[in-house]
């Protein structure tokens, strides 16, 4: 699909399809400061099996639903309160992390699973710099101030292994049904 492509009804139907996984997926949740989800499973799995245009849209759509109020974000939760509160940043990291994907995708395509990988790996750490300045902001205005390490240990180092964990299952994913997708 060229960049001024179309969507076509294909497209959108496989758009919404991963905006629902991404809801499924928020859903499947342990709830912590930072609740762990499959949700960045989902935003990975958008962008390799449908590529950085429409996966980004996917993770877009599925942002937009949240801030318009349905319970598609961890917790059952959505709205502008899940968007402004302490996580919010990770949730709108999302959107980053695809979008450094889809940049990836266009500076080196996704023929090789090493490139896949690297461009997860490259949004995974924009979405998890997005999402811990906007903790440490918000944090501080409702409890008061907090460290930067204080914070890399609440919000992401325990979900690294967790990530790349996904990221490995979303690689294979990609492989396996990839073509099926188109």
């Amino acid at each position: 699909m060229t960049a001024t492509a179309k969507l076509g009804t294909r497209d959108m139907a496989l758009v919404a399809l991963m905006t629902a996984l991404m809801a499924i997926c928020s859903w499947i949740s342990i709830p912590t400061t930072v609740p762990f989800t499959l949700q960045t499973l989902g935003v990975f799995l958008a962008c390799a099996l449908l590529g950085g245009k429409r996966g980004s849209l996917a993770v877009f759509v599925y942002l937009l639903l949240g801030a318009l109020g349905l319970p598609v974000f961890a917790g059952f939760s959505g709205g502008a309160g899940a968007l402004l509160g302490s996580t919010g940043g990770y949730i709108l990291g999302f959107l980053l992390q695809a979008l450094v994907m889809w940049g990836m995708e266009a500076v080196w395509g996704r023929d090789r699973w090493w490139k896949l990988a690297f461009s997860m790996l490259l949004g995974l750490i924009v979405c998890y710099a997005a999402g811990t300045l906007w903790f440490m902001v918000v944090y501080a205005r409702t409890t008061g101030p907090v460290g930067l390490v204080t914070v890399l240990g609440w919000c992401v180092i325990p979900f690294v292994v967790p990530d790349l964990i996904k990221m490995a299952l979303a690689i294979l994913l990609q492989r396996r049904i990839g073509k099926y997708v188109g």
